[in-house]
């Protein structure tokens, strides 16, 4: 029962050692990657590019619609040949030569003005909802950046622990075939050593499923990125 104890307080030793190997996360977070991940997030993220044609789209109708105030006016023009006789029966203002004419649209000439200033409000309404994806966006980059950085971190420590433990209970079998220790004690290494390696795994998938979480807001794979 002794031996088992020291066991178990040995193997306790090794994960408060290792546990305490790294307390924070905050070193290993390079906020020069986390700005040039949100970069491309704005450029290669489907719902960033579609905020950003959208706004552009908005801003040319604009445009289209301050030129549209030509449209209220209709020119048109009137050709008499020199050679038939000026006075004409059925319109006798009619002289001979190029006669041309101006029309405006009354109810054009009054919805104009409004139909400018919807699209000039349109336009901005089309950026305040870009800039509140964009803020949206930036923080489910960091967010995503974090929880790898997390990760990564766990499955290192994972690692380290499962090596460790792997060791211990190599040692421990050595122990128990010369008959130095118990077959609990042996068996309890065992335990212990897997639970480490289950672990390992475990912090594995999360980390692959982090990083993979990572890649697709910003568009890339982490190893593209310079």
């Amino acid at each position: 029962m002794k031996t088992l104890k020291k066991i178990t307080l040995g193997f306790l030793l090794f994960f408060s050692i290792n546990a305490t190997a790294q307390e924070t996360i905050i070193p290993e977070i390079k906020y020069a990657d986390l700005e040039k991940y949100i970069e491309l997030a704005k450029q290669n993220f489907p719902r960033a590019k579609s905020y950003q044609l959208r706004t552009e789209s908005i801003k040319v109708g604009v445009t289209v619609a301050s030129l549209s105030y030509l449209d209220i006016f209709n020119v048109s023009y009137f050709y008499r040949p020199g050679d038939r006789a000026v006075i004409d029966p059925v319109n006798p203002y009619n002289v001979n030569g190029v006669q041309f004419g101006v029309g405006v649209s009354l109810g054009g000439l009054l919805t104009k003005p409004f139909n400018v200033k919807k699209a000039k409000l349109d336009y901005e309404i089309a950026k305040l909802e870009q800039k509140d994806f964009e803020l949206l966006l930036v923080n489910d980059v960091r967010i995503r950046y974090y929880d790898y950085i997390q990760q990564l971190s766990l499955l290192k420590l994972s690692s380290q622990i499962a090596t460790d433990n792997k060791g211990v209970a190599e040692s421990l079998r050595i122990r128990f075939e010369k008959g130095e220790i118990t077959l609990d004690a042996y068996n309890q290494s065992r335990t212990m050593q897997f639970q480490s390696f289950q672990q390992k795994i475990l912090a594995e998938s999360t980390y692959l499923k982090s990083k993979d979480l990572l890649e697709q807001i910003i568009g890339v794979k982490l190893s593209e990125v310079k």
